[in-house]
Protein backbone atom coordinates (compact mmCIF):
# COMPACT_ATOMS: atom_id res chain seq x y z
CA UNK A 1 0.00 0.00 0.00
CA UNK A 2 1.53 3.44 -0.91
CA UNK A 3 1.74 5.84 1.98
CA UNK A 4 1.82 9.69 0.63
CA UNK A 5 3.35 12.62 2.61
CA UNK A 6 2.04 15.73 3.38
CA UNK A 7 3.28 17.48 0.30
CA UNK A 8 1.66 14.65 -1.55
CA UNK A 9 -1.86 15.28 -0.34
CA UNK A 10 -1.40 19.28 -0.37
CA UNK A 11 -0.95 19.00 -3.85
CA UNK A 12 -3.42 16.60 -4.57
CA UNK A 13 -6.01 18.84 -2.59
CA UNK A 14 -4.66 22.18 -4.80
CA UNK A 15 -5.14 20.28 -8.41
CA UNK A 16 -8.67 19.35 -6.97
CA UNK A 17 -9.96 22.78 -5.93
CA UNK A 18 -8.23 24.52 -8.99
CA UNK A 19 -11.14 23.03 -10.94
CA UNK A 20 -9.06 21.77 -13.71
CA UNK A 21 -8.68 17.96 -12.87
CA UNK A 22 -11.57 15.76 -11.29
CA UNK A 23 -10.90 13.52 -8.11
CA UNK A 24 -10.79 10.85 -10.48
CA UNK A 25 -8.11 12.11 -12.87
CA UNK A 26 -5.90 12.62 -10.03
CA UNK A 27 -6.66 9.58 -8.38
CA UNK A 28 -5.82 8.03 -11.41
CA UNK A 29 -2.17 9.90 -11.02
CA UNK A 30 -1.06 9.10 -7.94
CA UNK A 31 -2.22 5.61 -8.09
CA UNK A 32 -5.35 5.76 -5.27
CA UNK A 33 -9.20 5.99 -5.61
CA UNK A 34 -10.79 9.21 -5.98
CA UNK A 35 -12.35 8.61 -2.27
CA UNK A 36 -8.84 9.34 -0.59
CA UNK A 37 -9.01 12.82 -2.91
CA UNK A 38 -12.03 13.29 -1.81
CA UNK A 39 -11.49 12.73 1.75
CA UNK A 40 -8.16 14.80 1.51
CA UNK A 41 -10.28 17.74 0.40
CA UNK A 42 -12.45 17.45 3.36
CA UNK A 43 -9.53 17.02 5.93
CA UNK A 44 -8.39 20.24 4.47
CA UNK A 45 -11.15 22.37 4.13
CA UNK A 46 -12.11 21.81 7.96
CA UNK A 47 -8.36 22.03 9.48
CA UNK A 48 -6.49 23.83 6.52
CA UNK A 49 -2.46 22.34 6.18
CA UNK A 50 -2.83 21.08 9.74
CA UNK A 51 -4.63 17.74 8.45
CA UNK A 52 -1.49 16.39 6.88
CA UNK A 53 0.56 17.07 9.75
CA UNK A 54 1.71 14.16 11.91
CA UNK A 55 0.74 14.54 15.13
CA UNK A 56 0.53 12.65 18.20
CA UNK A 57 -2.74 10.01 18.08
CA UNK A 58 -3.56 9.62 21.58
CA UNK A 59 -6.68 10.78 22.24
CA UNK A 60 -8.28 11.99 25.69
CA UNK A 61 -11.41 10.46 27.21
CA UNK A 62 -13.16 14.04 26.75
CA UNK A 63 -11.93 14.17 23.08
CA UNK A 64 -13.49 10.88 22.42
CA UNK A 65 -16.50 11.84 24.11
CA UNK A 66 -16.80 15.26 22.48
CA UNK A 67 -16.31 13.61 19.01
CA UNK A 68 -19.07 10.64 19.84
CA UNK A 69 -21.49 13.29 20.75
CA UNK A 70 -21.44 15.50 18.28
CA UNK A 71 -21.62 12.81 15.67
CA UNK A 72 -25.14 11.63 17.71
CA UNK A 73 -26.53 14.84 17.93
CA UNK A 74 -25.42 16.39 14.31
CA UNK A 75 -26.14 13.18 12.78
CA UNK A 76 -22.79 13.50 10.48
CA UNK A 77 -20.88 10.44 8.37
CA UNK A 78 -17.78 8.87 9.95
CA UNK A 79 -16.25 10.74 7.14
CA UNK A 80 -17.42 14.16 8.11
CA UNK A 81 -16.60 13.63 11.94
CA UNK A 82 -12.98 12.84 11.08
CA UNK A 83 -12.55 15.65 8.78
CA UNK A 84 -14.22 18.09 11.20
CA UNK A 85 -11.93 16.69 14.78
CA UNK A 86 -9.21 15.77 12.18
CA UNK A 87 -8.90 12.41 12.88
CA UNK A 88 -6.76 10.18 10.06
CA UNK A 89 -8.78 7.39 10.20
CA UNK A 90 -12.57 7.22 10.34
CA UNK A 91 -12.76 3.75 11.77
CA UNK A 92 -11.07 4.98 14.90
CA UNK A 93 -14.39 6.39 15.76
CA UNK A 94 -16.04 3.20 15.05
CA UNK A 95 -13.84 1.29 17.55
CA UNK A 96 -14.53 4.48 19.90
CA UNK A 97 -18.37 3.94 20.04
CA UNK A 98 -18.05 0.52 19.84
CA UNK A 99 -16.07 0.49 23.00
CA UNK A 100 -18.71 3.23 24.53
CA UNK A 101 -21.55 0.65 23.94
CA UNK A 102 -19.91 -2.44 25.01
CA UNK A 103 -18.37 -0.97 28.25
CA UNK A 104 -19.11 1.94 28.85
CA UNK A 105 -17.49 5.44 29.49
CA UNK A 106 -14.21 3.49 31.08
CA UNK A 107 -13.30 1.95 28.28
CA UNK A 108 -12.27 5.46 26.49
CA UNK A 109 -10.05 5.69 28.81
CA UNK A 110 -6.48 6.01 27.41
CA UNK A 111 -4.30 2.89 28.48
CA UNK A 112 -0.98 3.51 29.15
CA UNK A 113 1.33 1.95 26.33
CA UNK A 114 3.46 -1.46 26.71
CA UNK A 115 2.91 -4.35 28.80
CA UNK A 116 1.11 -4.41 31.75
CA UNK A 117 2.28 -6.02 35.08
CA UNK A 118 1.50 -9.67 36.38
CA UNK A 119 -0.41 -8.19 39.26
CA UNK A 120 -2.52 -5.38 37.78
CA UNK A 121 -6.24 -7.48 37.86
CA UNK A 122 -7.67 -7.62 34.20
CA UNK A 123 -11.22 -7.31 34.32
CA UNK A 124 -14.44 -7.00 32.03
CA UNK A 125 -17.03 -4.92 32.39
CA UNK A 126 -20.29 -6.55 31.71
CA UNK A 127 -23.62 -4.89 32.02
CA UNK A 128 -26.21 -7.55 34.65
CA UNK A 129 -29.89 -6.95 34.47
CA UNK A 130 -30.91 -6.46 38.08
CA UNK A 131 -33.09 -9.54 40.22
CA UNK A 132 -36.65 -9.39 39.45
CA UNK A 133 -38.34 -7.62 43.00
CA UNK A 134 -34.66 -6.04 44.05
CA UNK A 135 -34.30 -2.40 44.61
CA UNK A 136 -32.45 -1.94 41.36
CA UNK A 137 -35.05 -3.61 39.37
CA UNK A 138 -37.30 -1.52 40.97
CA UNK A 139 -35.59 1.68 40.34
CA UNK A 140 -34.81 1.19 36.83
CA UNK A 141 -38.59 0.17 36.03
CA UNK A 142 -39.22 3.98 37.93
CA UNK A 143 -36.85 5.68 35.60
CA UNK A 144 -38.34 3.61 32.86
CA UNK A 145 -41.78 5.10 34.02
CA UNK A 146 -40.67 8.56 34.19
CA UNK A 147 -39.34 8.67 30.89
CA UNK A 148 -42.62 7.40 29.52
CA UNK A 149 -44.42 10.08 31.48
CA UNK A 150 -42.07 12.94 29.88
CA UNK A 151 -42.22 11.52 26.36
CA UNK A 152 -46.26 11.33 26.23
CA UNK A 153 -46.68 15.24 28.02
CA UNK A 154 -44.72 16.67 25.38
CA UNK A 155 -46.15 14.69 22.53
CA UNK A 156 -49.73 15.32 23.99
CA UNK A 157 -48.67 18.72 24.05
CA UNK A 158 -47.59 18.90 20.45
CA UNK A 159 -50.81 17.25 19.31
CA UNK A 160 -53.45 19.45 21.13
CA UNK A 161 -51.45 22.37 18.87
CA UNK A 162 -51.17 20.81 15.62
CA UNK A 163 -53.67 17.59 15.80
CA UNK A 164 -51.52 15.23 14.43
CA UNK A 165 -47.88 13.89 15.08
CA UNK A 166 -45.15 13.68 12.47
CA UNK A 167 -41.90 11.96 12.93
CA UNK A 168 -40.08 15.34 12.71
CA UNK A 169 -42.03 15.82 16.10
CA UNK A 170 -41.58 12.89 17.88
CA UNK A 171 -37.56 13.26 17.02
CA UNK A 172 -37.78 16.49 18.44
CA UNK A 173 -39.22 15.43 21.87
CA UNK A 174 -36.19 12.91 21.91
CA UNK A 175 -33.67 15.69 21.08
CA UNK A 176 -34.93 17.52 24.37
CA UNK A 177 -34.96 14.58 26.72
CA UNK A 178 -31.64 13.10 25.46
CA UNK A 179 -29.53 14.34 28.13
CA UNK A 180 -31.93 13.09 30.72
CA UNK A 181 -32.79 9.49 29.33
CA UNK A 182 -30.50 7.25 26.54
CA UNK A 183 -31.12 8.40 23.08
CA UNK A 184 -31.57 4.61 22.76
CA UNK A 185 -34.55 3.80 25.04
CA UNK A 186 -36.00 7.13 23.48
CA UNK A 187 -36.62 5.90 20.11
CA UNK A 188 -37.23 2.94 20.95
CA UNK A 189 -40.58 4.77 22.66
CA UNK A 190 -41.04 6.68 19.87
CA UNK A 191 -41.31 3.98 17.38
CA UNK A 192 -38.62 5.76 15.12
CA UNK A 193 -35.24 4.16 13.94
CA UNK A 194 -32.22 5.34 15.40
CA UNK A 195 -31.00 6.18 11.92
CA UNK A 196 -34.26 7.92 10.80
CA UNK A 197 -33.77 10.25 14.62
CA UNK A 198 -30.39 11.36 13.86
CA UNK A 199 -31.09 12.02 10.24
CA UNK A 200 -34.58 14.32 11.19
CA UNK A 201 -31.89 16.10 14.18
CA UNK A 202 -29.21 16.81 11.25
CA UNK A 203 -32.05 18.59 9.17
CA UNK A 204 -33.11 20.87 12.34
CA UNK A 205 -30.02 22.00 12.96
CA UNK A 206 -29.74 23.23 9.70
CA UNK A 207 -30.75 26.42 8.06
CA UNK A 208 -34.93 26.14 6.74
CA UNK A 209 -34.50 26.25 2.91
CA UNK A 210 -38.23 27.85 3.11
CA UNK A 211 -37.19 30.73 5.39
CA UNK A 212 -37.64 33.45 3.06
CA UNK A 213 -40.89 32.15 1.39
CA UNK A 214 -42.28 31.77 4.75
CA UNK A 215 -41.77 35.17 5.52
CA UNK A 216 -43.07 36.56 2.38
CA UNK A 217 -46.48 34.36 2.66
CA UNK A 218 -47.10 35.53 6.37
CA UNK A 219 -46.29 39.30 4.62
CA UNK A 220 -48.63 38.76 2.69
CA UNK A 221 -51.36 37.42 4.60
CA UNK A 222 -50.75 39.97 7.23
CA UNK A 223 -51.01 43.00 4.45
CA UNK A 224 -54.61 41.85 3.65
CA UNK A 225 -55.66 40.90 7.02
CA UNK A 226 -55.98 37.23 6.34
CA UNK A 227 -57.95 37.65 3.63
CA UNK A 228 -56.22 35.57 1.27
CA UNK A 229 -56.33 31.77 0.99
CA UNK A 230 -53.60 29.88 -0.31
CA UNK A 231 -54.31 30.38 -4.19
CA UNK A 232 -54.48 34.17 -3.77
CA UNK A 233 -51.09 33.91 -2.06
CA UNK A 234 -49.80 31.67 -4.66
CA UNK A 235 -51.01 34.71 -7.53
CA UNK A 236 -49.54 37.16 -5.44
CA UNK A 237 -46.38 35.73 -5.56
CA UNK A 238 -46.30 35.19 -9.17
CA UNK A 239 -47.26 38.50 -9.45
CA UNK A 240 -43.77 39.14 -7.80
CA UNK A 241 -41.91 36.93 -10.34
CA UNK A 242 -42.19 33.88 -7.55
CA UNK A 243 -43.69 30.53 -9.34
CA UNK A 244 -44.54 28.37 -6.32
CA UNK A 245 -47.33 25.51 -6.34
CA UNK A 246 -50.46 26.19 -4.29
CA UNK A 247 -50.02 22.94 -3.05
CA UNK A 248 -46.53 23.67 -0.84
CA UNK A 249 -48.24 27.64 -0.35
CA UNK A 250 -51.05 25.59 1.36
CA UNK A 251 -48.50 23.75 3.19
CA UNK A 252 -46.86 25.77 4.51
CA UNK A 253 -49.52 27.77 5.24
CA UNK A 254 -51.27 25.28 7.90
CA UNK A 255 -47.52 24.88 9.52
CA UNK A 256 -47.41 28.60 9.99
CA UNK A 257 -51.12 28.15 11.38
CA UNK A 258 -52.54 30.84 8.68
CA UNK A 259 -56.39 30.36 7.97
CA UNK A 260 -58.35 32.36 5.51
CA UNK A 261 -61.84 33.47 7.35
CA UNK A 262 -65.33 31.47 6.97
CA UNK A 263 -68.40 33.17 5.44
CA UNK A 264 -71.60 33.88 6.42
CA UNK A 265 -75.05 33.87 4.72
CA UNK A 266 -77.18 36.90 3.60
CA UNK A 267 -80.13 38.62 4.16
CA UNK A 268 -83.31 37.77 2.40
CA UNK A 269 -85.49 40.93 0.59
CA UNK A 270 -87.90 37.94 -1.25
CA UNK A 271 -91.33 38.67 0.12
CA UNK A 272 -93.85 37.68 -2.16
CA UNK A 273 -95.04 38.72 -5.71
CA UNK A 274 -95.45 42.84 -5.10
CA UNK A 275 -94.57 43.87 -8.68
CA UNK A 276 -94.03 41.56 -12.03
CA UNK A 277 -91.40 39.02 -12.20
CA UNK A 278 -88.84 39.35 -14.81
CA UNK A 279 -87.50 36.28 -16.52
CA UNK A 280 -84.39 34.52 -15.69
CA UNK A 281 -82.50 35.79 -18.98
CA UNK A 282 -79.02 35.68 -17.12
CA UNK A 283 -79.48 31.65 -16.62
CA UNK A 284 -76.36 31.65 -14.76
CA UNK A 285 -74.29 32.28 -17.53
CA UNK A 286 -72.15 34.37 -15.54
CA UNK A 287 -69.29 35.25 -17.81
CA UNK A 288 -69.40 38.17 -19.54
CA UNK A 289 -66.90 39.48 -22.64
CA UNK A 290 -66.73 42.48 -22.04
CA UNK A 291 -67.17 45.62 -19.36
CA UNK A 292 -70.72 46.38 -18.56
CA UNK A 293 -72.35 44.11 -20.60
CA UNK A 294 -73.69 42.22 -17.45
CA UNK A 295 -74.70 43.81 -14.07
CA UNK A 296 -75.87 41.93 -10.80
CA UNK A 297 -77.12 43.16 -7.70
CA UNK A 298 -78.71 42.43 -4.08
CA UNK A 299 -79.17 43.52 -1.27
CA UNK A 300 -77.54 42.46 2.11
CA UNK A 301 -77.91 43.44 5.80
CA UNK A 302 -75.30 44.30 8.54
CA UNK A 303 -76.31 44.43 12.56
CA UNK A 304 -73.87 47.09 14.46
CA UNK A 305 -74.42 48.54 18.00
CA UNK A 306 -77.98 47.21 17.98
CA UNK A 307 -78.43 48.65 15.18
CA UNK A 308 -79.05 47.03 11.40
CA UNK A 309 -77.19 48.84 8.43
CA UNK A 310 -78.38 47.50 4.30
CA UNK A 311 -76.17 47.77 2.09
CA UNK A 312 -77.11 47.72 -1.80
CA UNK A 313 -74.07 47.08 -4.28
CA UNK A 314 -74.09 46.70 -8.19
CA UNK A 315 -71.50 44.07 -9.62
CA UNK A 316 -69.76 43.84 -13.07
CA UNK A 317 -69.51 40.01 -13.76
CA UNK A 318 -67.19 41.15 -16.82
CA UNK A 319 -64.20 41.38 -14.49
CA UNK A 320 -65.96 41.41 -10.46
CA UNK A 321 -65.78 45.35 -10.34
CA UNK A 322 -68.27 46.56 -8.02
CA UNK A 323 -69.57 49.54 -10.10
CA UNK A 324 -71.17 51.37 -6.85
CA UNK A 325 -73.18 51.09 -3.96
CA UNK A 326 -75.81 53.01 -1.37
CA UNK A 327 -75.95 52.29 2.35
CA UNK A 328 -79.16 53.02 4.78
CA UNK A 329 -80.50 52.39 8.06
CA UNK A 330 -83.73 50.53 6.31
CA UNK A 331 -84.39 48.67 3.37
CA UNK A 332 -86.30 50.91 1.45
CA UNK A 333 -86.92 51.33 -1.97
CA UNK A 334 -85.07 54.86 -2.12
CA UNK A 335 -82.02 52.22 -1.31
CA UNK A 336 -82.42 50.54 -4.54
CA UNK A 337 -83.41 53.59 -6.90
CA UNK A 338 -80.37 55.77 -5.25
CA UNK A 339 -77.71 52.94 -6.31
CA UNK A 340 -79.24 51.88 -9.51
CA UNK A 341 -78.90 56.62 -10.43
CA UNK A 342 -75.23 56.22 -9.02
CA UNK A 343 -74.54 53.00 -10.93
CA UNK A 344 -76.54 54.45 -14.90
CA UNK A 345 -73.86 57.77 -14.35
CA UNK A 346 -71.45 55.26 -15.40
CA UNK A 347 -73.05 53.12 -18.03
CA UNK A 348 -71.77 54.20 -21.62
CA UNK A 349 -75.01 55.86 -23.82
CA UNK A 350 -74.31 52.52 -26.23
CA UNK A 351 -74.65 49.22 -24.69
CA UNK A 352 -76.44 46.05 -24.48
CA UNK A 353 -76.60 45.64 -20.52
CA UNK A 354 -78.52 42.53 -18.90
CA UNK A 355 -79.69 44.00 -15.24
CA UNK A 356 -79.75 41.06 -12.98
CA UNK A 357 -81.49 40.59 -9.62
CA UNK A 358 -83.53 38.49 -6.81
CA UNK A 359 -86.97 38.95 -6.73
CA UNK A 360 -87.16 41.09 -4.13
CA UNK A 361 -89.57 43.78 -3.87
CA UNK A 362 -87.22 46.40 -4.64
CA UNK A 363 -86.74 45.16 -7.91
CA UNK A 364 -90.75 44.48 -8.86
CA UNK A 365 -91.44 47.87 -8.59
CA UNK A 366 -93.01 49.85 -11.39
CA UNK A 367 -90.20 52.42 -10.98
CA UNK A 368 -87.33 50.17 -10.84
CA UNK A 369 -88.84 48.33 -14.34
CA UNK A 370 -89.73 51.45 -16.12
CA UNK A 371 -86.05 52.81 -15.13
CA UNK A 372 -84.36 49.94 -16.70
CA UNK A 373 -86.49 50.08 -19.66
CA UNK A 374 -85.82 54.05 -20.28
CA UNK A 375 -82.42 52.89 -20.29
CA UNK A 376 -82.85 50.19 -22.87
CA UNK A 377 -81.49 47.75 -20.14
CA UNK A 378 -82.87 44.02 -20.42
CA UNK A 379 -83.84 42.95 -16.75
CA UNK A 380 -83.81 39.62 -15.48
CA UNK A 381 -84.31 37.73 -12.58
CA UNK A 382 -83.59 34.72 -10.19
CA UNK A 383 -86.03 31.65 -9.70
CA UNK A 384 -87.92 31.12 -6.76
CA UNK A 385 -86.05 30.49 -3.40
CA UNK A 386 -82.43 29.50 -5.95
CA UNK A 387 -79.72 31.74 -4.40
CA UNK A 388 -77.33 29.77 -6.57
CA UNK A 389 -78.88 31.79 -9.92
CA UNK A 390 -77.12 34.88 -8.60
CA UNK A 391 -74.07 33.03 -6.95
CA UNK A 392 -71.55 35.69 -7.76
CA UNK A 393 -73.56 38.03 -5.71
CA UNK A 394 -73.86 35.95 -3.18
CA UNK A 395 -70.39 34.93 -3.33
CA UNK A 396 -69.12 38.66 -2.99
CA UNK A 397 -71.50 39.51 0.31
CA UNK A 398 -69.65 36.48 2.03
CA UNK A 399 -66.27 37.63 0.93
CA UNK A 400 -67.05 41.11 2.05
CA UNK A 401 -68.59 39.79 5.47
CA UNK A 402 -65.49 37.18 6.03
CA UNK A 403 -63.03 39.59 5.40
CA UNK A 404 -64.13 43.04 6.56
CA UNK A 405 -67.35 42.57 8.78
CA UNK A 406 -66.31 39.87 11.02
CA UNK A 407 -62.77 40.80 11.48
CA UNK A 408 -62.65 44.16 12.53
CA UNK A 409 -63.45 46.53 15.51
CA UNK A 410 -65.59 49.41 14.86
CA UNK A 411 -66.15 52.79 16.61
CA UNK A 412 -69.42 54.13 15.68
CA UNK A 413 -71.75 53.14 12.63
CA UNK A 414 -69.83 56.44 10.81
CA UNK A 415 -66.57 54.81 11.14
CA UNK A 416 -67.99 51.79 9.56
CA UNK A 417 -69.09 53.49 6.62
CA UNK A 418 -65.50 55.30 6.19
CA UNK A 419 -63.77 51.74 6.92
CA UNK A 420 -66.40 50.07 4.26
CA UNK A 421 -65.44 52.83 1.40
CA UNK A 422 -61.99 51.79 2.06
CA UNK A 423 -62.62 48.19 1.61
CA UNK A 424 -64.57 48.39 -1.04
CA UNK A 425 -61.67 50.47 -2.96
CA UNK A 426 -59.32 47.89 -1.61
CA UNK A 427 -61.81 44.91 -3.50
CA UNK A 428 -61.74 46.92 -6.54
CA UNK A 429 -58.41 47.97 -7.07
CA UNK A 430 -55.94 46.27 -4.89
CA UNK A 431 -57.50 42.38 -4.01
CA UNK A 432 -56.12 39.94 -6.71
CA UNK A 433 -59.19 37.35 -7.85
CA UNK A 434 -58.29 34.07 -8.38
CA UNK A 435 -59.71 33.47 -11.44
CA UNK A 436 -57.79 36.90 -13.07
CA UNK A 437 -55.36 36.49 -11.61
CA UNK A 438 -55.31 40.04 -10.77
CA UNK A 439 -57.58 42.63 -9.35
CA UNK A 440 -60.55 43.69 -10.68
CA UNK A 441 -59.92 47.12 -12.07
CA UNK A 442 -56.37 46.11 -13.40
CA UNK A 443 -58.08 43.69 -15.51
CA UNK A 444 -60.74 46.05 -16.99
CA UNK A 445 -57.65 47.72 -17.56
CA UNK A 446 -55.44 45.45 -19.23
CA UNK A 447 -58.81 44.46 -21.56
CA UNK A 448 -58.95 48.09 -22.11
CA UNK A 449 -56.08 48.99 -23.39
CA UNK A 450 -55.59 45.71 -25.60
CA UNK A 451 -59.21 46.98 -27.27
Amino acid sequence: MVKYTAEDKLQAVERYLSGNESSHEIAKSLGTDNKAILKWVKQFEHNGVDAFIKRCTTYTQEFKLDVLNFMTENGTSLNETAAIFNISAPSTITVWKKQLETHGIDALQSKKKGRPTMKKEVWKQTKQVPASGSVEALEERIKQLEMENEYFKKVECLSSRQGNITKQDKAQVVYELRHKYPVKALVKLAGIPRSTYYDLVRRMNQPDPDADLKAKIKAIYEEHEGRYGYRRIRDELANHGQKVNHKKVQRIMKGLGLKCLVRMKKYKSYKGTVGKIAPNHLDRQFKAEAPNGKWVTDITEFKLFGEKLYLSPVLDLFNGEIITYTIGSRPTYSLVSEMLEKALERLPEAHQLLMHSDQGWHYQMKQYRHTLESKGIVQSMSRKGNCYDNSVMENFFGIMKSEFLYMREFESIEHFKIELEKYINYYNTKRIKAKLKMSPVQYRTHFTQAA
